[in-house]
């Protein structure tokens, strides 16, 4: 958790400290979107699942069904919260850093939970590795080409 948060938070900086290299924002924010708080949420859940893989894989069930389903948790949760908490007051940074922390904390709860399931189809393998794959890709994708939608609309302009 401390992990992804730590490295979710620099990722919100490291495009612009990069000069704007654009292969720094293939996995960087590149602005103040919502989609791109999602991303520096994202990248580091991945990061620390890959990392995290080598040493729990064997020792629990259902690892990448639980990790796809704990990032995807983490998916739901910020933009709730965000697009839940701005219909009340103007947008806040202290609302979205904590909700940034909530959601990662929730998902790798949820992930957790997850992993200590009684092992479920090994068809849900392959489908949550593919589920991932497509999300990172649209991260980067829709980084570099957004579509004109609310949730890729950079906060600051």
């Amino acid at each position: 958790m401390v992990f992804i948060i730590i490295l979710g938070t620099l990722l919100h900086f490291t495009f612009e400290w990069s000069g704007f290299q654009e292969i720094v924002g293939a996995f960087s924010a590149v602005n103040e979107s919502v989609w791109e708080h999602l991303k520096i949420a994202f990248m580091p859940s991945i990061l620390f699942a890959i990392l995290e893989y080598h040493y729990l894989n064997k020792k629990t069930n259902n690892y990448f069904f639980a990790k796809a389903v704990g990032i995807y948790t983490i998916m739901v949760i910020i933009p709730v919260i965000f697009y839940t908490y701005t219909i009340f007051i103007e947008h806040n940074l202290t609302v979205d850093v904590i909700s940034f922390m909530f959601a990662i904390i929730v998902g790798q709860f949820v992930s957790y939970k997850m992993l200590t399931f009684k092992q479920l189809s090994k068809n849900l393998r392959l489908i949550s590795i593919v589920s991932l794959i497509i999300l990172g890709l649209a991260f980067v994708v829709f980084t570099f080409y957004p579509p004109q939608l609310s949730l890729f609309q950079d906060l600051n302009t």
